[in-house]
């Protein structure tokens, strides 16, 4: 009764134009139940109660954005068996090389290491089950507000430009072919439910000025670096930046906030740290919901990267 009335709460405060917070982020989906990224991923998700959706973005051969959280498909999918061969030098599969036709021909399957053929997170959803494929970003957003038309809720999209740099160095310009499906179906400013993110900061500070995106953007940090330990690196990209997407480990060492969480709103910024995951508990917590607690009430996050919205919810 609890969660269906904190969903109902969620719905109606976007419904009313008021974004809920802390907000919860499906990272890749429902990922803690179904393999990543997928549309089954996104559904669930969505029926769970997540306010936004992630979708991580890289480019095919033939330009178009796809929904794939790395720029190979080695961990994700049957690419070896599908295409022998066609591997780059490293022995990796590159989604860069492959059109959209030959991106149709894979099946997804949930995550795993590659060398060894085991799942990454082996309680998870079965290895090898179903018939899960990759969607395009504009596949994506269409389901997405189809929902939203079926069921009267406004739930947003959190796409992540992955690995802008090196994606120009293979000829092809994600940042590019990512705001021109955005502009397409509604997303171009702050008031639109969309995040823009991305690890590259000068990427960030190019789809703000060169690039002209009016949009949110959240800068995503895995390691410590001046422009978030500092309050003046803070105060820097706050000028170019809405919020930072940091790893947990930064927001807490045990039950004890680091205090990254209030410097970085005394500058106005949103703090979406990644990623939650109940395989991976820090010590001291009881469970799950104990964790989640901490982070939305103590930590006091405005929003939370997860595998399993239903738990945030």
């Amino acid at each position: 009764m609890k969660a269906a009335l904190a969903i109902l709460w969620a719905s109606c405060a976007v419904l009313h134009g008021a974004e809920p917070s802390p907000i919860v982020i499906a990272h890749r989906g429902a990922s803690g139940y179904l393999p990543e990224h997928t549309l089954a991923a996104k559904a669930l998700a969505y029926a769970q109660g997540a306010d936004y959706l992630e979708q991580d973005l890289v480019l095919t051969k033939d330009g178009v954005p796809i929904v794939q959280h790395d720029v190979t498909l080695d961990s994700t999918t049957d690419v070896a068996s599908r295409f022998p061969g066609r591997q780059r030098a490293n022995g990796s599969f590159y989604a860069i090389d492959f059109t959209l036709a030959e991106i149709r021909q894979l099946r997804v399957l949930e995550r795993f290491n590659p060398k060894t053929g085991k799942a990454v997170y082996p309680g998870r959803f079965p290895a090898g089950v179903g018939e899960f494929r990759i969607n395009t970003f504009e596949e994506e957003i269409i389901f997405i507000q189809g929902l939203n038309k079926s069921t009267g809720r406004k739930v947003g999209i959190y796409p992540e430009v992955k690995l802008a740099g090196w994606h120009r160095q293979e000829g092809q310009d994600l940042s590019k072919a990512m705001l021109a499906v955005l502009a397409r179906y509604g997303y171009a400013t702050k008031s639109d439910l969309c995040y823009v993110q991305c690890f590259e900061y000068t990427e960030l500070q190019r789809l703000r000025n060169e690039l002209g995106w009016k949009g949110r953007l959240v800068f995503l940090s895995g390691g410590k670096t001046p422009l978030i330990d500092t309050d003046d690196g803070l105060k820097g990209i706050a000028k170019v930046v809405d919020g930072i997407g940091p790893a947990l480990s930064a927001i807490a060492e045990g039950r004890k906030p680091t205090g990254l969480v209030a410097r970085a709103q005394a500058v106005g910024l949103k703090v979406h740290p990644y990623t939650f995951r109940i395989e991976a508990l820090p010590k001291g917590f009881t469970d799950g919901k104990d964790y989640h607690r901490f982070l939305m009430q103590e930590a006091k996050v405005d929003g939370l990267f997860t595998d399993f919205p239903d738990v945030g919810r």
